[in-house]
């Protein structure tokens, strides 16, 4: 707030709106003022508005300065003006920090999808044991929807982090035909794109929320799986060991998945937080009740949600423990049904079903029974069987699926940059 009332008065004096003795006046304060937070705060809950007992504390310390330029300060403006713009230059460095996670955890998924390119493990459909596939193409899976939601996020960082400047009703008629000039100073001042007023225009803060909202679940899908991997019985990935990570206050043994927990609660949040800028779309004529109002609040926690959880999802995969020999193990106890929709493919469906419920029955591999099967042999022999069963011959489109998606990743940090 404090940058926006020194950009303000440098702009307005560049432009002749009044001298800049003035503006050098409320630059200097500007510099040097601190405030009583509290007193600011017990303030605005009879004003309404934060900006009116900070504009008044902050004419105060000016006319100890100068008489002259205090009547100068915030002038032209508009607490919307000075409160938006404020939560804009917040927002900022709060989406460059958010991109720069997102591209730490897309980073690492890059890292396991080409490490495990060729790591055979079981897919999992509905939490039941599906067909075999990559890890690599698992973690290029999470990688995918990142590198569509990166690029949309930076877009709708810039869109939403411009300047709001209107005035009284959003026409800047204080400033008559310098209006324009006095903008694009401001906006110069600040570091930030200039806009028409969207004091009552809130879809630039709805559509980061969302973006961010999308980001904060993509790291929480990672994270489910995560955490679900490296439950013992699946045993096929853990979080990096570090000390005092994942302990429990009473059982020694316990190693809880915590960058996964911090992941999942923040996209429990972020939803409603998301919904939240979504409802203030409609605010009332030039400038709404209740809105814009709590905006900065909602922003904040969304931030702080979708920051949480890249930063914590980009740690875990960066040290991820992955267990190929656990993923072999965990392929080999389904007994080869796994491997169910290849075999019906190349015999039949109905042949299909009937040699698993009897290795199910028999208890014994469906390889082992589809051998001893005379209709599987009119159409596969023994060597075609047997390859039939094998991984890697049922990756399918898994390893272009996996390049396809790298170069996705490599054109979304190019562009987005």
């Amino acid at each position: 707030m404090i940058r926006f009332e020194g950009a303000l008065a440098a702009a307005s004096a560049r432009n002749a709106v009044f001298p800049a003795s003035h503006a050098k006046a409320i630059a200097k304060v500007c510099g040097n003022a601190s405030f009583d937070v509290p007193a600011l705060a017990r303030q605005a809950r009879i004003a309404g508005a934060l900006a009116i007992p900070f504009v008044k504390a902050l004419t105060e310390k000016v006319a100890v300065v100068s008489p002259e330029a205090a009547r100068y300060v915030h002038f032209g403006a508009t607490s919307q003006d000075v409160l938006d713009t404020a939560a804009v230059l917040c927002m900022r460095e709060a989406c460059n920090r958010i991109s720069a996670l997102a591209v730490a955890l897309g980073d690492a998924c890059v890292a396991l999808a080409k490490r495990h390119r060729a790591t055979p493990m079981v897919a999992r459909t509905l939490l039941q044991p599906a067909a075999p596939v990559p890890f690599g193409w698992k973690a290029a899976m999470w990688l995918a929807p990142l590198a569509r939601s990166y690029p949309r996020f930076r877009g709708a960082a810039g869109q939403a982090c411009v300047l709001q400047f209107g005035g009284a009703a959003g026409t800047l008629a204080a400033f008559r035909d310098k209006a324009s000039e006095v903008a694009r100073g401001l906006a110069e001042e600040l570091g930030l794109e200039t806009a028409v007023t969207w004091h009552s225009a809130r879809d630039g803060f709805a559509r980061l929320g969302a973006e961010t909202a999308v980001l904060t679940g993509l790291a929480a899908k990672i994270a489910r799986d995560v955490a679900l991997l490296a439950q013992p019985e699946i045993g096929e990935a853990a979080e990096p060991a570090l000390e005092g990570r994942g302990g429990s206050s009473s059982m020694p043994h316990k190693r809880n998945p915590a960058g996964c927990l911090l992941a999942l609660e923040a996209a429990a949040r972020a939803p409603g937080l998301a919904a939240t800028l979504l409802g203030q779309l409609a605010p009332e004529h030039e400038r709404g009740l209740g809105q814009w109002q709590s905006q900065w609040f909602t922003l904040r926690e969304l931030a702080c949600a979708g920051a949480s959880a890249l930063a914590a999802m980009s740690e875990v995969l960066g040290g991820l423990e992955v267990d190929p020999e656990a993923m072999a193990a965990n392929l080999e106890r389904t007994s080869g049904l796994v491997f169910s929709e290849a075999l019906a493919l190349r015999v039949s469906r109905p042949v299909a079903d009937r040699l698993c419920e009897q290795a199910r029955r028999e208890r014994r591999s469906l390889l082992e029974v589809a051998l001893a099967n005379n209709e599987v042999k009119k159409f596969l022999n023994e060597g075609e069987l047997e390859a039939l069963f094998r991984p890697e011959n049922q990756f399918g489109a898994a390893p272009a699926m996996i390049e396809r998606v790298l170069a996705e990743w490599a054109t979304a940090r190019e562009t987005a940059a």
